[in-house]
């Protein structure tokens, strides 16, 4: 068993028979958490905090993408949620995965993924576990450096290589072009560097960034990539592969995107900068997969009114914070839609935190939610769209905290 099987625990469904059905609908813009999760809560014995992923949601948002991008191969972010049960619904499907590590190359052999299905797609790994990778039949890795590029051709003579360029990644709620990618006048030099070290340069990948707000980020991003297809080619080397990446967003508290949209707009670009020589294409999709699949329950643990504080604003504790989930609330980047038990009433200001002793597990401070004045402890919070970079990011217990569990449906 793989450390990430240990640290992520699923459940398959456990319903309890006569308990009541729940109906969560929010006043705000129509919020409502999926029927079929939201019966499962109402009937399951689950300890808060607790997150559900409903599968047939997750294949319809697998369905959604790959009909808005035809002809691309899809390579699900492992990352975004490595539970099993996902991981074998969408290898049912004809998906292949991005993995990041050995722990998630183990992870997907151990549920009957090919390995020959898997990309090794971080610019960042030890030359043992590439070594690793090679064995086991992977045979296609991403570099952004020479000294990667070096790391692969030595430890997987004859692996498929993609140079990772940075691209602008304005529009992203959650930026990755300061840490990966080189300078795309850098690429074409690796590109030859990778052919003369005897391994197979086959294309150029790139993210615009997760959570990416902006479509014109991709038209960005291709601006560079496109041309070290022709430069390559002048050095007597066809790539044949595009991988654009991540990016595409779920639905957050300022943004319900339409992938119908995002597919168009990418698909039009790429007819603009390729005319008919398009690559083949891959994407690696994981927010958009399987976030809006996904809803926490979490229980309202102390309510600290504004009389309590000093800033004069009420405080929401949760018994789930930045500690146990939700890291992406780190400079409140990522806003999470809420509905509550008591939706209904007056609301008010509310500062969201959470259980740890940490001061820095506060969510939502600058932008605060308008929240039922009637909340107390012992009230329910459902937080939507958190299917994806909640579990994994889960600490192994800071505080004493368990780790957030998974149950799929």
């Amino acid at each position: 068993m793989s450390h990430l099987d240990q640290n992520t625990e699923t459940h398959p469904a456990a319903i309890l028979p006569g308990q009541p059905h729940l109906t969560v609908v929010a006043d705000n813009d129509g919020l409502q958490v999926p029927a079929r999760i939201a019966d499962f809560f109402a009937r399951a014995a689950v300890g808060t905090p607790a997150l559900v992923i409903d599968l047939d949601l997750v294949e319809q948002a697998y369905n959604l993408v790959s009909s808005s991008m035809p002809g691309a191969a899809i390579y699900y972010a492992v990352k975004a949620n490595p539970a099993p049960e996902v991981l074998r619904r969408l290898h049912a499907l004809d998906a292949c995965f991005d993995v990041a590590s050995r722990g998630e190359i183990e992870l997907c052999l151990a549920h009957g993924i090919e390995a020959e299905r898997l990309s090794f797609g971080s610019p960042l790994k030890k030359l043992i576990d590439i070594e690793f990778a090679h064995q086991v039949g992977v045979t296609m890795f991403a570099a952004d450096s020479e000294d990667e590029v070096r790391k692969i051709a030595e430890a997987a003579p004859g692996a498929e290589i993609q140079i990772r360029i940075s691209v602008p990644s304005e529009g992203a709620s959650w930026p990755l072009s300061r840490k990966f990618g080189c300078p795309a006048d850098r690429a074409l030099e690796l590109i030859v560097l990778a052919r003369d070290l005897g391994a197979k340069p086959t294309g150029i990948s790139f993210h615009v960034g997760s959570q990416q707000t902006d479509m014109a980020a991709w038209d960005r991003a291709l601006t560079s990539a496109a041309p070290l297809f022709e430069a390559a080619r002048d050095h007597g080397i066809e790539l044949t592969m595009l991988n654009m990446g991540g990016g595409v967003p779920a639905r957050t508290r300022d943004l319900d995107p339409h992938i119908e949209a995002y597919g168009t707009a990418v698909m039009n670009r790429l007819a603009h900068h390729f005319g008919d020589r398009i690559p083949q294409i891959m994407i690696e999709p994981g927010r958009s997969i399987v976030a809006n699949a996904g809803v926490i329950e979490a229980e309202v643990v102390t309510v600290a009114q504004a009389a309590d504080r000093a800033c004069g604003r009420r405080w929401v504790y949760l018994d789930i914070g930045r500690y146990s989930g939700l890291a992406e609330t780190m400079d409140e980047a990522i806003q999470y839609c809420m509905v509550t038990s008591c939706d209904g009433g007056e609301t008010e200001p509310t500062v969201l935190a959470g259980p740890t002793c940490d001061s820095s597990d506060t969510m939502y401070e600058a932008n605060t939610y308008d929240l039922p004045k009637g909340l107390k402890a012992g009230d329910k919070i459902w937080l939507l769209s958190t299917g994806a970079y909640t579990t994994t990011y889960s600490s192994v217990a800071f505080n004493g905290f368990k780790p957030l569990e998974t149950f799929c449906i």
